[in-house]
């Protein structure tokens, strides 16, 4: 399964947006990677958005695409604050932030 995940860093007041089959791991790394990247400019980050995309990674990428392309923090702080999605992101699947 793939998903959309939204991460939020509190000090720098940033969105960050991406996509994967494990989005705990991808914060994670996020947050303990040493290699030089946006998200390490801005730590820590937290996961406050999780979207399921189904199993094809090709539409999450495609999703996380068309996100992206809108500039607007407006989506970011729609997907978080769990306000009903319009147009193609109607159809993704909010997950429960709880973990095993």
């Amino acid at each position: 399964m793939f998903y959309i995940y939204l991460l939020y860093s509190a000090s720098a007041d940033k969105y960050y947006l991406g996509y994967s089959d494990d989005a705990y791991r991808r914060l994670e790394e996020h947050n303990t990677s040493e290699r030089n990247t946006f998200t390490k400019k801005f730590r820590p980050w937290e996961l406050v958005a999780l979207f399921e995309c189904g199993t094809d990674r090709g539409a999450a990428v495609k999703m996380e695409r068309y996100i992206k392309k809108q500039k607007n923090r407006r989506i970011f702080e729609q997907m978080k604050n769990g306000n009903q999605l319009q147009g193609p992101l109607a159809k993704l699947v909010r997950v429960p932030l709880l973990r095993d």
